[in-house]
């Protein structure tokens, strides 16, 4: 049995902690050398890579108002990331820009995952975001600098062709996702909105002579210890613009998640 944490046996102790963590890492930021994007400006003319998110998630399982929640949640933190420039040596941090969130707005109710279980908290929903932003830098010539994965996948895919293992889970003092730029180019962070979908960019001040796309290989799934993980492996393929020729084809990562929800039927699981 795993051992509990201090704020678990006591919980009024939780928000001392939480002040505490994102009071050290604020700090940490502070004093760790690094030039922290906070400038925003004008749209940047040319595209680096674009991508789109569904907002609500009709096969949650839970109270759809937990959905809407979210998409307001989404809304109020884009207001501290949007039109962002990430100049050249400087480092984008999700949970650096988003801490003075308050000034726009309170967080409603939202579903997130606590101690592997989903529950309904303050800000909940807003890694849908990080997630966009985490998906967008995948597609470019950023350096991600930090970047944690979900522990449990406890909800089925928004769509039928979402990717898998590119989440980018954040928890202010705790998780963040940083991004740098190591070019001499700008980049900027756009993020958009319509009844259905949250629609993201990175756009830089020059033209862009190649293009990047994400895919997934080696998607399986299986069981170990009674439990159901994914396993799937991350490739960013390089292209030319004008030839739409291959430059390079690497595989970025492999990432393995254990999955709570039910899967279909027709998917296979491995025994190991």
């Amino acid at each position: 049995m795993a051992r509990k944490r201090l704020t678990q046996i006591f919980p009024f102790l939780l928000p001392i902690r939480v002040w505490q963590k994102n009071l050290f890492f604020r700090i940490t930021c502070y004093f760790d050398k690094n030039n922290y994007a906070k400038k925003v400006g004008d749209l940047l003319p040319y595209e680096c890579s674009s991508t789109k998110s569904r907002m609500i998630n009709d096969h949650s399982g839970y109270d759809i108002m937990y959905q809407e929640n979210k998409v307001d949640n989404l809304k109020l933190t884009s207001k501290t990331l949007n039109k962002i420039l990430i100049y050249p040596g400087e480092t984008f941090s999700f949970c650096l820009l988003t801490k003075n969130v308050k000034k726009y707005g309170k967080y409603k109710d939202g579903l997130v995952l606590v101690d592997d279980k989903i529950v309904a908290k303050k800000g909940g929903g807003i890694c849908q975001i990080s997630n966009l932003i985490y998906y967008l830098c995948l597609m470019s010539p950023l350096t991600i600098v930090e970047r944690h994965g979900h522990r449990v996948k406890s909800l089925p895919n928004n769509e039928q062709d979402e990717l898998e293992g590119i989440d980018a889970t954040i928890n202010s003092g705790w998780l963040d996702l940083k991004v740098k730029n190591n070019t001499q180019d700008i980049y900027q962070i756009f993020i958009d909105f319509d009844c259905t979908y949250m629609y993201g960019q990175l756009l830089t001040n020059n033209v862009v002579n190649i293009s990047y796309e994400i895919i997934n290989s080696n998607l399986k799934y299986f069981s170990k210890d009674g439990k159901i993980y994914e396993s799937v492996s991350v490739v960013r393929v390089t292209r030319d613009r004008n030839t739409n020729e291959i430059v390079k084809s690497e595989n970025l990562y492999d990432e393995v998640i254990e999955v709570t929800y039910k899967l279909p039927n027709d998917i296979v699981i491995e025994k190991r």
